[in-house]
């Protein structure tokens, strides 16, 4: 893997120079539009909206939006005299929190923290007080120039950081037909219980694959080597069935899955 951050972890008066690298990696299927008459790929031009014409690269310029349709236009030299908060490579572990403080919610993306040599033992003693404490740390640092609120955690003997949203970016959940007044038997959250024992087990990620991408891979190689696709019927919509009785179906079969292993 190769780095797309180099600075330091700031705690206290204590600093770690790392190294910050992407934690994860999107495997979804990728398609590229072509045309059909000859599988040559579409590009896409970027034309103005007032009249169509192409526009140039060195006519373009970026224009904030204060209100519907009206713009204020920003120059690159504007732009970078905007001046963050945070230290310029720098992240800096302003608190600690108990780990089960923050709800997943706020997380945005996934990065490792490896130390450069001089920092091993500081990285090391860090994470093992997060260990030991179960503590996370709140930080702010700045990354193509853009302030970030993140969370620093320990996660299988590595520090990761979790870039987070701001709290005015997690909308509220007003939904009206969470508001109507209906009847919950205690029978019937009991029943809920048991299916939720039934299932609960250890978390094993490699237990989970995506299988949109392999039948997509399975379908392509199928395709390649000319085989006839055959599309599948599509089911009969689930009936609507009694919910106390659906309960009790679902706790009869999760328990018979639990007993299979």
């Amino acid at each position: 893997m190769r780095p797309i951050w180099k600075g330091a972890v700031s705690f206290g008066l204590v600093t770690i120079p790392i190294a910050l690298y992407s934690a994860t990696e999107d495997k979804k299927p990728k398609f590229k539009l072509l045309r059909a008459s000859d599988g040559s790929a579409i590009k896409y031009k970027r034309v103005a909206e007032k009249d169509g014409k192409e526009v140039p690269w060195d006519e373009i310029v970026r224009g904030y939006e204060v209100e519907k349709g009206q713009y204020v236009v920003f120059t690159d030299e504007e732009l970078d005299t905007l001046r963050v908060t945070s230290p310029p490579r720098l992240i800096d572990v302003v608190q600690f929190v108990d780990s089960g403080e923050i709800d997943p919610i706020y997380y945005r993306t996934s990065y490792y923290l490896a130390p450069e040599e001089a920092g091993v033992k500081a990285y090391k003693i860090l994470l093992a007080a997060l260990e030991d404490r179960h503590r996370v740390g709140i930080a702010k640092f700045a990354l193509r120039a853009k302030e970030y609120l993140a969370a620093l955690r320990p996660e299988n003997g590595v520090l990761l950081i979790e870039t987070m949203y701001w709290p005015d970016e997690i909308r509220t959940p007003e939904f009206p037909t969470l508001d109507l007044d209906i009847e919950v038997r205690d029978e019937e959250v009991q029943m809920a219980e048991m299916i939720v024992d039934n299932l609960t087990k250890p978390f094993d990620p490699a237990a989970f694959h995506d299988q949109t991408r392999e039948a997509i891979e399975e379908l392509a190689r199928k395709k390649l080597e000319g085989a006839e696709i055959v599309t599948p019927e599509t089911p009969e919509p689930t009936k609507v069935v009694d919910l106390l009785e659906a309960l009790k179906a679902s706790v009869e079969a999760t328990k018979q899955q639990r007993a299979a292993g």
